[in-house]
């Protein structure tokens, strides 16, 4: 993914899918203003909300004239909308925007039933006016489906995606399907999806190394996996599947919590709780390298012991940028593990070890880059480990980007 400047750009997410009904202005620009400062770039977010404190806005404002009819849009609701993805764009953060979230199967959560009543030609119809009306905003991408593979609502949706299209061709399109689905599984046949998702609660490594092998290829970012404060999440877990998605070369991934993403009591001082935190030293660290030139080390060319169990929590994933200039491994336990230096360009390689917890930078020694190199972290718990080519002369792991970065 680039930027205008055609710089790579870091997908760096947080989901808050209610925040268009949820909050007030004041409350909706407090929140993205954490983000902000948080270095968030990225948020989820439904035009229209079905339940989760919707469908209506804190002022009473439906989204449609006569409830689930699509073809009448009440432009009190949708103005209030413009204003919040403005602000969004007034803080650098892109809204990856559900037009029409669908819900999970079996529930009530989504527009599913009336999307199905509605028909394809009021589908169509409502994606021209949104379409229309959003087509110079500079910080949307377009999300379809919603929690949901699209079924029966094919048509429907993709005639969704047409309409918008029609009316706003410059917007990228992604989507977001079922649990344990990528969007390039369900919603690739369209033929305007820009952008793959993951999706999954699973062994995150492996369907992300799936999207990543994907052909053709497609960039894609870690949509949507276990969120802070839900299913008895660890704080590690939160983290290992973040740095999981970039050293599987995503282009990015969203963190969530809850109750942030549907502004239940209490979202105010989740904003800076333990799993946000953890997310600014994860993108300090990956903006401090070249991130967007990292490729996974599928084959264990590079780290060749202390990996872990594959189908297990515990995997250590690593990456090396393709000159051999950087490797960054992340170890979800401490363990000893074991490096072929000679996969580190240049004479002699600089160490170290990276917590994601803190954030902190502790150098790990020099070596030349002949032989084998094992490695210890200095503690418990999770670390990272970056070895870079010596001759770089790279600054400590977390450092603010440098120009080399691309950023």
């Amino acid at each position: 993914l680039l930027d205008r400047n055609n710089h790579p750009v870091l997908i760096h997410g947080d989901t808050a899918w209610s925040l268009i009904t949820a909050l007030t202005k004041a409350e909706a620009e407090q929140y993205l203003e954490n983000r902000r400062q948080k270095g968030f770039n990225a948020i989820m977010v439904n035009l229209i909300e079905h339940k989760f404190n919707g469908p209506a806005t804190r002022e009473g404002e439906q989204p449609f004239g006569t409830p689930g009819d699509f073809s009448t849009p009440n432009e009190k609701y949708f103005a209030h909308a413009d204003w919040v993805i403005r602000k969004a764009a007034e803080k650098g953060i892109a809204v990856f925007l559900f037009p029409l979230y669908l819900g999970y199967e079996g529930t009530d959560e989504g527009w599913w039933e009336e999307t199905l009543a509605n028909g394809p030609l009021a589908c169509g119809d409502y994606g021209r006016f949104v379409g229309r009306r959003y087509k110079d905003f500079d910080n949307i991408v377009w999300v379809m489906g919603g929690d949901r593979n699209p079924g029966r609502a094919w048509e429907h949706t993709d005639a969704v995606a047409g309409g918008i299209k029609e009316e706003n061709p410059r917007h990228l399109f992604t989507a977001h399907a079922a649990p344990e689905r990528s969007a390039a599984d369900e919603y690739a046949r369209g033929g305007w999806l820009d952008l793959n998702t993951t999706y999954t609660y699973q062994i995150v490594h492996r369907r992300l190394r799936r999207d990543f092998s994907r052909q053709p290829v497609m960039p894609f970012v870690l949509m949507e996996s276990t969120y802070e404060g839900e299913h008895n999440a660890s704080a590690v877990q939160i983290r290992r599947q973040a740095y999981w998605a970039l050293l599987c070369s995503a282009s990015g991934q969203f963190f969530g919590n809850r109750p942030i993403w549907l502004f239940d009591p209490g979202w105010q001082a989740a904003t800076d709780a333990e799993g946000s935190r953890d997310m600014v030293h994860l993108r300090a660290l990956f903006l401090s390298r070249p991130w967007h030139e990292l490729v996974p080390d599928d084959k264990h060319q590079v780290v060749i012991s202390g990996l872990g169990e594959f189908n297990g929590l515990d995997y250590l994933t690593a990456a090396r940028t393709r000159d051999g200039g950087t490797l960054i491994a992340y170890m979800p336990s401490s363990r000893q593990a074991t490096v072929d230096m000679t996969q580190i360009s240049g004479e002699r390689a600089v160490a170290w070890w990276y917590s994601p917890r803190t954030g902190e930078a502790t150098p790990a020694g020099e070596f030349p880059t002949r032989g084998r190199q094992t490695f210890l972290p200095p503690g418990s718990a999770d670390w990272v480990l970056v070895v870079d080519d010596a001759s770089r002369n790279l600054p400590a792991p977390g450092s603010p980007a440098t120009a080399n970065t691309k950023q």
